[in-house]
């Protein structure tokens, strides 16, 4: 059918309507029976660090024909930061693609799309944003607190940068799909996927392009623009265009996400799938040895529920060792030996943190692990696969002319524009997967969100990509090494991205979280499947670690662990009691395990 364009100015598409309004400039999404989406805003703010970029001498936005059956909306501005700068919503017939071109030099700092700083000839100046038709917002990431879809109201944040801290979960998944799915209807609860009509709103574009941490949904009041943060180091020097943001109606959520995936792959922007055949012991039941850690340590880790009164925060003695001193050899003997006794023979095991004397450089410690190449070995010998656990960004031993540095010449992050470090990051791999090293059989690869940020990081080295760009790079560098140390490792990120399906064999769920916007416990069996459709929309030919940690309780460990094999490969990550609670776990729980396993096996065909 194409876009046509009617006798009273309407955009006709096959699943859409638009009008074109001049003051302020907009474009008013609607669905074909014309219920209206959002009026859009086609205005547009990309700022140079240096200056802010408003919009000037706002002009009024005109419909033009691109080709037989494509329309494109176009608002040209003169700005304050640039020598020019053009908004383009292209209308095709199932989808619209907004991009916004600017020319001049600068370095980037925040882009904002939908909506924009302006000085309008109608008097009105400040920010303008698009309008709020929809009622809520499906966030394919997991935060804190809880909430599947959320208000239309609430702000949200995809990318690379985060960790437990207040304000800063949302990066579990790191990158998540930047995708976001706009709702008609409310959810009535945390993990509720309502039905209806639904809007996707994607970044599509090649992952070296992605210069930025995170792109962030921000509403205020019935209005709401999306932002890019580039930080200061993307340099312009005579043309840029924003990646498309692709707009398309969808049956759902997933419907969403998995539409999003075909979009990148037919762009050539992501993996089809793996290479080759996945080798079977790939598909084996895991056992990583944090949550037995954790319980081990004489206090249990926090709990992310903030206390109610000051006096029920848990100090710890001084001296007092934590979980990652218990990565030591002699502890996961006896775990393992435990496990054993009862039934429980994981076919994987993740020596997790921290078995090293130094993030950066990955050699072990010796005092932990005083022959670490020789109990892979006899777990070799046992049947048994041994995955290490691996910190990305940290600096920890790795000189500083390899690292990106705070002002004072402190690093903050390994610098992966920097050829050197490079160099060492495949040295690094090779010492752990190679025959000659280690041996070991792949990575867990954690703290993706650590991803470097802001305009105050230096780069020693000079140039090089940044956000979710560099963090592909970092993953991409260590995958292949890893390939070529060993050609059946097996790689572990918690990377759910399409774009991303090159640089991981496997996606795990990550750690679970605790409560929704009331305070009340969210299950947790019930977020890991959220979690998992997630995965398997933007990755389906992708394995998934199902994770098991945190836990509160012994009833819940045990509902998650009967439904793990559902959501992919099962994994435990407790031995002899629950942290949170200080349950213990006894013969039958041990004994639903390997049931639980031995079901799992038959089916699959893991042993």
């Amino acid at each position: 059918m194409g876009v046509v364009l009617t006798a009273d100015g309407t955009l006709v598409a096959r699943d859409y309507r638009v009008v074109v309004l001049p003051t302020p400039p907009r474009a008013v999404l609607a669905d074909r029976h014309g219920r209206i989406w959002s009026q859009l805003s086609l205005l547009a703010s990309v700022d140079r660090v240096d200056e802010p970029d408003v919009s000037v001498a706002v002009g009024a936005p005109e419909v033009r024909q691109v080709a037989e059956d494509q329309l494109e909306v176009v608002l040209s501005s003169s700005s304050t930061a640039w020598s020019s700068r053009t908004v383009r919503l292209l209308c095709r017939d199932d989808r619209l693609e907004l991009t916004v071109t600017v020319r001049g030099s600068g370095d980037l700092g925040r882009v904002r799309l939908f909506g924009g700083s302006a000085l309008l000839g109608s008097g009105a100046t400040g920010t303008f944003r698009s309008s709020i038709e929809h009622r809520s917002v499906f966030v394919p990431t997991p935060t804190e607190p809880v909430q599947v879809v959320r208000p239309a109201t609430s702000a949200a944040a995809l990318g690379v940068l985060g960790d437990g801290s207040p304000g800063r979960v949302h990066a579990v998944f790191s990158p998540p799909p930047l995708c976001l799915v706009l709702g008609r209807a409310a959810a009535p609860g945390p993990l509720d996927v309502p039905v209806g009509d639904w809007l996707s709103v994607g970044v599509v574009a090649p992952v070296a392009t992605l210069g930025f941490t995170e792109l962030t949904y921000e509403p205020l009041d019935d209005g709401f623009l999306l932002a890019l943060d580039y930080d200061g180091h993307t340099a312009v020097d005579g043309r840029f265009e924003t990646p498309a943001l692709v707009l398309r109606p969808v049956g759902d959520p997933w419907d969403g996400l998995r539409t999003y995936r075909d979009d990148l792959v037919d762009a050539g922007f992501a993996p089809q799938g793996p290479r080759g055949d996945r080798p079977a012991w790939w598909r084996e039941p895991i056992f990583c040895g944090w949550g037995a850690q954790c319980a081990r340590a004489p206090l249990p880790g926090p709990t992310r529920l903030h206390p109610s009164h000051l006096a029920d925060l848990p100090l710890a003695p001084t001296g007092t060792p934590n979980a990652t001193d218990l990565s030591r050899a002699d502890v996961y003997d006896e775990l393992l030996d435990h496990l054993a006794a009862h039934g429980v023979e994981p076919g994987t095991i993740v020596v997790d943190d921290r078995w090293q004397k130094a993030y950066g450089t990955a050699e072990p410690d010796d005092e932990r692990w005083p022959d670490l190449r020789g109990w892979i070995a006899r777990r070799h010998d046992a049947g048994q696969r041994v995955l290490l656990w691996w910190k990305a960004w940290d600096p920890a031993g790795v000189p500083a002319d390899e690292c990106l540095v705070d002002p004072s010449g402190r690093p903050v992050a390994v610098d992966v524009g920097n050829p050197d470090y490079l160099d060492r990051l495949d040295r690094v791999v090779a010492s752990l997967v190679g025959g000659a090293g280690l041996d070991a059989d792949g990575l867990k690869i954690d703290f993706t969100q650590r991803s470097p940020s802001g305009a105050a990081v230096r780069r020693p080295g000079g140039g090089g990509p940044w956000g979710v760009a560099a963090l592909h790079v970092l993953l991409r560098r260590a995958y292949v090494a890893a390939k070529r140390a060993k050609p059946d490792a097996l790689v572990v990120t918690h990377t759910p991205h399409p774009s991303f399906g090159d640089v991981c064999d496997m996606v795990r769920l990550d750690d679970l979280l605790e409560s929704d916007p009331l305070g009340a416990r969210v299950p947790a069996a019930g977020q890991a499947a959220v979690r998992a459709a997630t995965v398997a929309a933007c990755l389906p030919t992708h394995l998934v670690d199902t994770d098991q940690w945190p836990m509160t309780s012994l009833a819940e460990w045990r509902e998650y662990v009967v439904q793990q094999a559902a959501w992919g490969v099962p994994a435990l990550y407790y031995a002899e009691r629950i942290d949170r609670s200080g349950e213990p776990l006894e013969h039958e729980d041990l004994a639903l395990v390997a049931s639980s396993w031995a079901t799992y096996r038959a089916r699959d065909g893991a042993r």
